[in-house]
């Protein structure tokens, strides 16, 4: 068999030369808050499931749930399912085919970033009163 011979090829320069965009920025935010919802459901269903097992059980999940770290995980979760509904809106509005140029696609890319935030916030204080 012949010897294999090693070509010295050059790297890809994507990564020196890339500019991130608010497209693809979007496109990987709709990914991340996907598990973070699923995160989210998660903590939820253990609770509900805690609720049904034991008084004891469900008092040491509940501390989970209440504690910093379950308020983190709703409120992220929160934050994705804003972004969801506002990314599916906006697919919505790519499959009807409109607002396709570049410009705008980055101005509802934005709109779905800033919109999920105040969404966000706004349900949080809502949430409070």
């Amino acid at each position: 068999m012949a010897e294999a011979k090693q070509v010295e090829r050059p790297l890809s320069p994507h990564l020196q030369i890339y500019r991130p965009q608010m497209t693809s920025f979007s496109s990987i935010m709709t990914r991340i808050t996907g598990n973070g919802i699923i995160v989210g459901v998660l903590l939820l269903v253990w609770w509900l499931l805690a609720a049904a097992t034991s008084p004891e059980y469900f008092n040491f999940v509940n501390a989970i749930a209440t504690s910093w770290f379950g308020d983190l995980v709703f409120t992220l979760s929160l934050l994705g399912v804003w972004y969801h509904y506002l990314a599916g809106i906006r697919h919505l509005i790519f499959d009807a085919g409109k607002y396709m140029d570049i410009k705008s696609a980055e101005m509802l890319g934005w709109i779905c970033t800033i919109g999920s935030v105040v969404l966000t916030v706004l349900t949080l204080i809502i949430i409070q009163f």
